[in-house]
């Protein structure tokens, strides 16, 4: 028996073995293929370019493609062999410097490619109409792309060329002993694939940033060969002696500016024209234009500093500082030590592995090719144009404006569609593969987000449905329960703001829907599609029918993150500053039978005063009509987006724009002056309600301003850090405007100033501490989760897990919110702007309320 023993024990550390073998082997493999998607993408687009041209030649005809693709084949030799030329053309070193810098860096058919998928990238996601791109755009973007692929190329030649000298014959003995030493190691490196360490050994020290100025020279060179070199022809005319009408498919234009009020200054901008053949049918072969960057196949780099983690070679930053030096220089410069948490959390949430839910990406697929228009996607069919039917002169007034606002509908329609084609042509690229990761990193006030910017988990519906956990999980008895209460709050309409109880009773009364829904999606009842978010209910009802049909529903694996969001986010951050025990109950701080809704709330406020504003003398009181109007037509959804974006400063035209669309998608008023004076009303009563209701959160809000607005007085910009150790510095600086001379035209770029902008710090400072905040608490709640061995995906105030963890992430994300809590933050802050500005005079601090912060532990709905 010890025998038998023995040997189980070593057949088993055997197999233990080859699982470990195994794993190392496929781990290697997709590292590999991910180097190659980072290194190679534009030399594989290449390639493809190369390959289809020799088939034309063999063939005698062009080859069956993509409308995109087949006018890029037709620019891309005559593009190439331009920029050939230039390169190879007799200039003096100062013209180059001035026209045309670096037009040599990459060879030249790579440069084609780029700038050819770079602008039409941009020109399709400007929208149908416009067809055009601002030059300045354009030629530092383009720029920006060369000098990126510049630091890859550079980087895998040299490897190459160490890798050549590796293999090379030269005898050992003339080598030094370190030299020796470190070509063998560098050959080790290679072999096993160990890039980055390979870097480390050659790297001697990093490039120089080429800077704006450089970029947008060589971008606008590039442009203006572009539009030299690339044409398109209509199809041909039947008539046999009418000449072929070949035009350039981009012009170089200005158009003037939008004057401002009371004001005689016309100014121009050049931007890149594109001619109208070069737009028809591109939305749905968008995807030949983008090379994004993509998820990735094996687990991101860790993050060190500013500029180490996330891709392996695509350049990565910790922070996205679009250009603010000063937010740049403070998270440089901070200690690796302090910011460890904030590494550890951006690494938790880039460790998080995804797959693609193929049942719905077939379910998507099949919408998207029969026309959209249902499930939450976009119709791929254009609105019509309004006809003329009469010669009146204030008829053709109104189908002026009609048209109008059907190719203002049609470019919104077109942006749409491309946004959907991006989305979907990468669902479909990782279709098959076992699963991949989303780098993240940072806003300037310490939000994550993934860098991936088309088909991630904090986009919409569409992508949600689309993507799932790649490790499952059983359910257990808890997470059948929470199954069921995610669906119900999917399905929403009122539903998500029921007990838990009556959500799961919900569910189980139409589970012969649910089944139907799942079994036949689009040929059956189609009750999913009746949910707020359509995708994302389908994958749920998916999931809970498997467990259902199955003898042991308990036992039943779920890929589907279920969410845990903040009852108005904002708002509950605000309340736990303030203590203010009445606003902390509105936002579900306090236990309750129930969800508190502060929407509801705040709907039946400004509900109540219009009606009471109904009844008044319209000879009197203005507003007496527009309440009139008002009646019935103010619910949850009027107010949410004002209501949600309130804490976060919502101006008073920002609200009336957010209730002016909301009113226009009720349709029931339909001329333009009433809809624009009913939004104001209605605003300003919604501000009203809303100012009454959260006092307290209301004098946190203006102390924080009055802050900022003390300092940026003093021409210094707000700085703080926050409790994870971030340094945040808010970059609203005056810019400077700074002209350069390019081959196609003047170019005025905006650098950062060193006047402060004193309103935009003193505004956009109480919204911009209460997300560093919200950052912070999703951070800590990821790297516990990480700790507790659980799956995580963050967005902002909405938490996500495997349906049988969510009772611990829960208990997880409250004792972390009260941990935030518990530190004397405003404090903290007031005593860092009195050591950073002594001989300043801030205002005290405002007073604060008793609410206990351990209520929050046995809250239910505090995130639900």
């Amino acid at each position: 028996m010890n025998n038998l023993f023995v040997r189980a024990k070593q057949v088993k550390g055997v197999r233990r073995e080859f699982r470990e073998i195994e794993r190392r082997r496929r781990y290697a493999m997709l590292r590999r293929r991910q180097i190659k998607a980072e290194t190679e993408a534009w030399e594989q687009m290449v390639e493809e370019y190369r390959e289809l041209e020799r088939e034309m030649c063999e063939k005698k005809l062009a080859p069956n493609l993509p409308y995109v693709k087949k006018l890029m084949l037709g620019w891309f030799e005559p593009l190439r062999q331009a920029i050939e030329r230039e390169q190879n053309a007799e200039m003096t070193q100062k013209h180059r410097t001035a026209y045309a810098p670096h037009i040599d860096s990459l060879p030249a058919d790579k440069m084609a490619v780029i700038v050819m998928h770079k602008l039409m990238g941009l020109l399709m996601m400007g929208g149908k109409e416009e067809r055009c791109v601002q030059v300045v755009q354009a030629a530092v973007q383009i720029g920006m792309a060369v000098e990126n692929e510049v630091r890859i190329h550079n980087f895998m030649e040299k490897t190459k060329k160490h890798q050549k000298h590796m293999t090379g014959a030269q005898g050992q003995e003339d080598m030094s002993r370190e030299t020796m030493i470190l070509r063998k190691r560098v050959k080790s490196l290679i072999k096993r694939n160990r890039v980055v360490e390979v870097r480390k050994l050659m790297q001697s020290e990093e490039p120089e940033s080429w800077g704006r100025d450089t970029q947008a020279k060589l971008g606008c060179r590039l442009l203006e060969l572009l539009t030299e070199t690339a044409y398109v022809q209509p199809p041909v005319d039947q008539s046999a002696d009418t000449p072929p009408d070949i035009r350039p498919a981009f012009r170089h234009v200005f158009r003037i500016a939008t004057r401002d009020p009371g004001k005689n200054i016309v100014k121009k901008y050049g931007v890149i024209e594109c001619d109208p053949l070069v737009v028809v049918g591109v939305d749905r072969t968008v995807k030949q234009m983008m090379i994004p960057y993509v998820p990735m196949l094996v687990p991101p780099k860790k993050w060190r500093g500013y500029d180490k983690g996330g891709y392996l070679f695509l350049p990565s930053y910790l922070m996205r500082t679009h250009g603010s030096r000063r937010q740049q220089d403070a998270v440089r410069s901070v200690p690796a030590k302090q910011m460890q948490q904030v590494y550890e959390a951006l690494d938790t949430l880039g460790s998080t592995k995804w797959r693609v839910n193929k049942r719905i990406l077939s379910v998507v697929e099949t919408i998207w090719a029969g026309g959209g228009n249902i499930a939450g996607l976009v119709d791929r069919k254009d609105v019509p144009i309004p006809e003329l039917h009469s010669d009146d002169i204030m008829e053709l007034k109104r189908w002026k404006w009609r048209v109008r606002k059907a190719k203002k509908i049609n470019q919104e329609l077109h942006s749409q569609r491309c946004d959907t084609e991006l989305k979907l042509s990468v669902a479909r690229k990782l279709r098959d593969e076992e699963g991949f990761y989303y780098p993240h990193n940072l806003d300037f006030r310490g939000r994550a987000y993934p860098m991936h910017p088309h088909l991630n988990h904090l986009s919409s519906d569409l992508c949600r449905g689309i993507l799932e956990f790649a490790e499952g999980r059983p359910l257990g008895k808890s997470g059948l329960r929470w199954l069921k209460v995610h669906l119900a709050s999917l399905y929403a309409g009122g539903i998500e703001k029921l007990c838990y109880d009556a959500r799961i009773a919900f569910v189980e009364n139409h589970i012969d829907d649910i089944l139907d829904s799942a079994h036949n999606p689009l040929n059956g009842n189609r009750w999913w599609l009746n949910a707020e978010d359509p995708l994302q209910c389908l994958a749920a009802c998916i999931n809970l029918s498997e467990a259902v049909k199955s003898l042991s529903p308990h036992t039943v694996i779920s890929h589907l993150p279920i969410h845990q969001d903040g009852s108005c986010n904002g708002l509950q951050h605000y309340a736990a500053l303030g203590r203010d025990s009445m606003e902390a109950a509105a936002v579900n701080l306090v236990a309750g039978e129930k969800p508190a809704d502060v929407y509801t709330e705040i709907a039946l406020r400004v509900d109540h005063i219009i009606r009471g504003d109904s009844t008044k003398d319209p000879a009197t009181d203005p507003n007496a009509l527009l309440a009139k109007l008002l009646i019935d037509q103010v619910d949850r959804k009027l107010v949410k987006q004002t209501v949600m974006t309130s804490v976060y400063g919502v101006t008073y035209v920002g609200a009336r724009e957010q209730i002016k669309r909301r009113l226009e998608e009720k349709g029931l008023i339909d001329d333009d002056r009433l809809l624009f004076t009913a939004s104001c009303y209605a605003a300003k009563v919604t501000l009203a309600a809303l100012g009454e209701l959260f006092q307290a959160a209301r004098g946190t809000m203006t102390w924080l301003g009055d802050c900022a607005k003390v300092i940026a007085s003093e021409n210094q910009p707000v700085r703080w850090t926050t409790p994870l150790g971030l340094p945040v510095v808010q970059p609203y600086f005056k810019t400077q405007r700074h002209v350069i001379r390019t081959s196609l035209q003047v170019l005025a770029l905006q650098r950062e100033g060193d006047a402060v902008e004193v309103r935009k710090q003193r505004t956009a400072f109480p919204p911009n501490f209460v997300h560093s905040l919200d950052g912070s608490h999703m951070m800590m709640t990821a790297v516990a989760c990480r700790d507790a061995g659980l799956h995580f995906a963050g967005v902002h105030d909405s938490f996500w897990t495997h349906a049988c963890d969510v009772d611990q992430m829960n208990r997880i994300l409250r004792e972390k919110f009260v941990e935030l809590y518990s530190m004397p933050i405003l404090e903290d802050l007031l005593e860092s702007f009195q050591e950073s500005y002594p001989a300043l005079t801030f205002p005290p601090l405002p007073k604060r309320g008793d609410f206990d912060l351990r209520e929050v532990l046995e809250s239910p709905y505090f995130f639900n």
